[in-house]
């Protein structure tokens, strides 16, 4: 087993602040979400011994052009909502993967984007697994596995393993994630059914990880864990009960398909303490679905976020260190 990692404590700037900095002036919201996904820093440390390799990244800088063609797309985003309407999104995987394979097909190296591989043998028609993106890249053809993951550290443990990462709803660790992409889905393009969907040989299957890792104090920042990047992005959690002493000017609850960039609202939109309470005890009145929340700031008419933060139910951790799979 791998020596484990200290992450270093978070970085001077917030991805809020840099994202600020970087797209502050974009305005179109799924624009936004684009920028969030090609720029955020990686969720997994590429060069992390235990990845060996596996692990994806867009980079850094941003492949020539990109940044004019968001500016430009965000002047006149009609192709872009118009991609996106071809299907109705409920899960932001999904969506979040959309936006992705928009940017790939106008980089010209999108070979295949959803690509479902069936097995006939004994005519079963048996759904053998999917290829998230077949990307061209020079001579080769590569497969990317990409997921938008949000995982709160659970700190019932020493946080040395994955699976202290817990998803909100409890239904997944960043552990458990990680073993299903190596043992399975960057595994497809070998399986013998898979032959016959793929243009030329895969020469080499990555997983592309972005999103946000929550926890519950600052002194979380410095959790040892396997792999994560040290320039994630970080958020806080907090029990309902703690939600009283939030230090915040004006919140917002964010849908799950605005979950990935920093939110840029209406100061009318915002919600102050007071009315954030209210909508907090509605919700755990009938619901134990944690809410993401973003603390705002006003800023010319506007109101955008500086701080980001599930609010669960009081009990979440107790039901998190049940849940979680055993470590060792």
């Amino acid at each position: 087993m791998p020596t484990p990692r200290r992450v270093p404590d978070a970085p001077a700037e917030t991805c809020q602040q840099r994202f600020r900095r970087r797209w502050g002036h974009l305005r179109d919201p799924h624009v936004r979400a684009l920028a969030w996904l090609l720029d955020a820093p990686d969720l997994l440390d590429p060069a992390a011994p235990q990845w060996a390799g596996r692990i994806a990244s867009i980079g850094t800088p941003l492949p020539q052009g990109t940044q004019s063609w968001l500016v430009a797309l965000d002047l006149a985003p009609q192709a872009l909502h118009d991609y996106l309407a071809l299907k109705p999104f409920t899960r932001l995987g999904r969506y979040a993967e959309r936006l992705m394979a928009f940017y790939f097909e106008a980089q010209g190296v999108l070979r295949g984007h959803g690509v479902q591989v069936r097995s006939d043998t004994n005519g079963t028609n048996e759904t053998i697994g999917e290829f998230d993106f077949l990307l061209q890249q020079g001579g080769d053809l590569v497969h990317w596995e990409f997921a938008t993951k949000f995982y709160l550290l659970e700190p019932s443990g020493d946080g040395q393993e994955a699976d202290y990462f817990v998803g909100p709803n409890l239904a997944d660790t960043l552990g458990a994630k990680m073993h299903k992409i190596f043992s399975r889905q960057l595994m497809l393009a070998q399986h013998p059914a898979a032959q016959r969907y793929l243009p030329q040989p895969v020469a080499h299957a990555q997983a592309l990880l972005k999103g946000w890792l929550f926890y519950h104090d600052s002194k979380d920042h410095a959790v040892e864990a396997l792999g994560v990047a040290g320039g994630h992005c970080r958020g806080f959690w907090c029990e309902l009960r703690e939600a009283g002493q939030l230090d915040m000017q004006l919140a917002i609850i964010l849908p799950r398909l605005s979950w990935l960039a920093p939110a840029r609202v209406e100061t009318a939109q915002a919600l102050d303490r007071q009315a954030l309470q209210a909508v907090l005890a509605e919700h755990f009145a009938g619901d134990s679905m944690p809410l993401l929340v973003a603390l705002l700031e006003a800023e010319e008419g506007e109101a955008v976020e500086v701080r980001r933060g599930f609010i669960v139910p009081d009990d979440w951790r107790t039901r998190a260190a049940q849940r979680r799979p055993p470590i060792g």
